[in-house]
């Protein structure tokens, strides 16, 4: 009786952790506020203060669009991390979109433009210096033409070198999630910057956490097998962070 018993006991809970001597900060969505970028990583050098192993930051991607200040974002992301600390960069869908329109590309929806003026193309344009009369005009060809004069030649390089997802012990990052069932190498491109409910609604275990943004929550949104940590910073003012170290987890938010 007892050796049936044992069959059906219910898996020990995984203890999520990272190697030994890492430092781990994985930050949310900035969407242009730099302000706020400026004022995390400054929290990050205080709280690195006296930590003498490895550090690395992961940022989970969508820099740009909505806040004021996109261009600024991606100055401060092409001058790269302090001598001695390391970054990682995701690609989140707004990066996607942007890389794309700057890139002159043949592409199939032809409503890409227009629907990312809506969701923030326009703060974006205006951070370049271009004017609202391209802005909010409906020539989208002189408005993407004025883009590529004025964006530096570093952003055009950086918006094409973003990874897709980050995977460190027991955590995978990634800026939407995944598709629950398919294997990681096998995962899509568009679920891993797009996806919501499929992902947001799964309850089984991945084989590891997903840390993730892309859907953005008043708080921290916990849970068993993910953790997002968009914190809507373009609209609130709260740019969150994720610390993990060993098996600890805890936050630092502006």
């Amino acid at each position: 009786m007892g050796a049936m018993l044992s069959r059906f006991r219910s898996r020990p809970k995984r203890t999520d952790r990272l190697h030994e001597g890492l430092r781990l900060y994985a930050i949310g969505d900035i969407h242009g506020r730099r302000d706020l970028l400026d004022a995390l990583l400054g929290q990050i050098d205080a709280d690195l203060e006296g930590w003498s192993g490895d550090s690395e930051i992961i940022f989970l991607g969508d820099y740009v669009d909505r806040g004021n200040a996109s261009a600024a974002v991606l100055d401060r992301l092409a001058e790269g991390p302090p001598k001695g600390r390391r970054w990682t960069l995701l690609k989140g869908n707004h990066e996607s979109i942007l890389a794309h329109l700057v890139s002159g590309r043949p592409r199939e929806n032809e409503s890409l433009y227009p629907s990312w003026l809506r969701h923030g193309g326009r703060e974006t344009l205006a951070s370049y210096g271009l004017p609202a009369a391209l802005a909010f005009g409906d020539d989208e060809a002189a408005a993407l033409g004025a883009l590529r004069e004025v964006m530096p030649r570093t952003h055009l390089e950086l918006l094409e070198s973003f990874e897709l997802m980050r995977r460190e012990g027991d955590y995978l990052f990634v800026h939407a999630g995944i598709r629950p069932g398919v294997p990681v190498e096998e995962q899509r491109q568009r679920d891993l910057i797009w996806i919501r409910e499929a992902f947001l609604e799964h309850k089984g275990d991945h084989g590891f956490h997903v840390v993730h943004g892309h859907s953005i929550t008043r708080d921290v949104d916990t849970q068993a097998n993910r953790t997002g940590i968009d914190t809507g910073a373009y609209a609130t003012g709260r740019l969150t962070a994720m610390v993990l170290e060993g098996d600890s987890r805890r936050f630092l938010s502006t």
